[in-house]
């Protein structure tokens, strides 16, 4: 039986699968943005290409699998299943908090992926918090050898640790540890949020102080206040969890701050992206890598294959796009003038 911070993980799991998770009358923001329909692209479909660069590494695509979980047996299939198709299709893998992995010995192999997917960069995850817990540059470095992890995300959750039964709640003085982590860890060291948003302000802090990427982890999609709410047996945290169900800063207006004070910053957008026109949306407005957890996660409970197929339609969604506007790379996507936001068409300057 699991137990425990394994037993967590898939609570979390199931709970995002069976439950309204996503907040209340919060959105990404992205049904803003409109593109301008181009009849006359004058571009062969077929030539329209998505490859980047993240991490130091040439990708077939802009797209990231977003840390989700590791640490259950349900975790073990499903982070399997995920990094089988991110290596097929050329995703960027990320999992999910590996402090499971430290702190038990159950289903570490959730975690030990990399021999599915050698080909792409592996993102391992840790709660920032935890370096005020007993956790610094060594337990980092630590879970980077046993994942040969390419990257390892910070991520931010002040919020969820709140309402969750038996939290974290000490955020206090965190900066300067992430700091002297970023000096010693030997991989690039990012920062995340995990569904309520980073702003601009607080990006270009952590980007002081070391980080090398920010994903923004935008709201718009699932609450993490909302999924601990369900598991919280604590009534004053449920009642108090409901105030909080349409808190955040929505995934757009992340996009748009961070850029504004960090224009040339690897930038992941990340929080409710369901398409492939979600992805467009945020790369035109200044997004580099696009994340996707939850639309993703289904499929990773039934198989490989059907992860693929979900794949291959947000890589045909975002094509579509491209042809629709007449652009044939992420960089002339990035530039084009056929969007409006708000109503207001860049055809018009």
């Amino acid at each position: 039986m699991e137990r425990g911070i394994n037993q967590r993980k898939t609570e979390h799991i199931r709970l995002c699968l069976t439950r309204d998770v996503e907040g209340v009358n919060k959105s990404t923001g992205l049904e803003g943005i409109d593109f301008i329909h181009n009849a006359l692209p004058e571009i062969n479909f077929h030539d329209i290409e998505i490859n980047t660069s993240f991490l130091g590494k040439d990708l077939r695509t802009p797209f990231l699998v977003s840390s989700m979980t590791g640490g259950s047996e349900l975790a073990t299939i499903i982070n399997q299943n995920l990094a089988r198709a991110a290596a097929e299709k050329g995703w960027t893998m990320a999992i999910g908090s590996t402090r499971a992995m430290l702190e038990s010995n159950a289903h570490k192999e959730s975690f030990l992926i990399k021999e599915y997917a050698p080909n792409v960069p592996l993102i391992v995850n840790l709660g920032a918090v935890q370096l005020n817990y007993g956790y610094g540059a060594e337990e980092a470095q630590r879970i980077v050898d046993l994942t040969n992890a390419d990257s390892i995300v910070l991520h931010l959750n002040s919020l969820q640790e709140v309402v969750q039964d038996g939290g974290d709640l000490n955020f206090e003085n965190l900066l300067p540890k992430i700091e002297e982590l970023c000096k010693v860890v030997n991989v690039p060291v990012g920062a995340k949020e995990v569904g309520f948003g980073i702003d601009g302000t607080v990006a270009e802090k952590l980007y002081n102080a070391g980080i090398s990427y920010i994903d923004v982890a935008g709201a718009g999609g699932t609450s993490w206040s909302q999924v601990e709410k369900l598991r919280s047996k604590d009534p004053l945290r449920r009642a108090a969890a409901e105030a909080f169900n349409s808190w955040g800063i929505p995934t757009k207006d992340c996009i748009v701050s961070v850029r504004s004070k960090l224009p040339s910053v690897p930038l992941v957008s990340s929080g409710g992206m369901k398409t492939g026109v979600d992805a467009a949306k945020a790369i035109t407005i200044g997004a580099d890598i696009i994340g996707f957890a939850r639309h993703l996660l289904k499929s990773a409970t039934e198989s490989t294959e059907k992860v693929l197929e979900t794949m291959e339609q947000i890589e045909m969604e975002l094509k579509m796009t491209m042809f629709g506007i007449g652009v044939k790379n992420l960089d002339d996507l990035k530039n084009t003038k056929r969007v409006q936001i708000m109503g207001k068409s860049l055809l018009d300057e």
